[in-house]
């Protein structure tokens, strides 16, 4: 990934906000991945960019805004950035956080869509907002 020159919306979600929406215990995942499998992290990354991809990077720029994973992502707010090498990025995630757990907006604030690991499974959530 790398930054992208985009602004976070006036009328983003806050990273709270955003956190209760994809970690609620109502929340229901657009597709679940047996995370035991052995090729769970490839199957993880390929329906991401099937499932969430057309619904969040801007299509002009290809930005989208993250909170960034790990601890502390919530204080630091949303981040615009790009990925440079799709359709890669919950893998790549998880070697740099040893989980491929993550929480982004679409560029417009239009779309929320995350990556959970609950139990056995790897969650794939994606939300229209508004």
């Amino acid at each position: 990934m790398e930054l992208a020159h985009a602004e976070v919306p006036a009328t983003a979600l806050s990273a709270t906000e955003a956190i209760r929406m994809v970690a609620g215990f109502d929340v229901e995942p657009t597709l679940t991945i047996d995370a035991a499998t052995p090729d769970a992290l490839k199957r993880l990354d390929l329906q991401w960019h099937d499932k969430a991809w057309p619904v969040l990077a801007d299509a002009g720029s290809g930005a989208f805004l993250i909170l960034p994973p790990g601890g502390g992502g919530a204080a630091v707010g949303w981040v615009p950035v790009k990925d440079i090498a799709p359709p890669g990025l919950p893998s790549r995630i998880a070697s740099a956080t040893g989980t491929p757990e993550f929480v982004v907006l679409s560029a417009d604030g239009t779309h929320l869509c995350a990556v959970a690991e609950e139990e056995y499974e790897y969650w794939i959530i994606v939300r229209p907002l508004g």
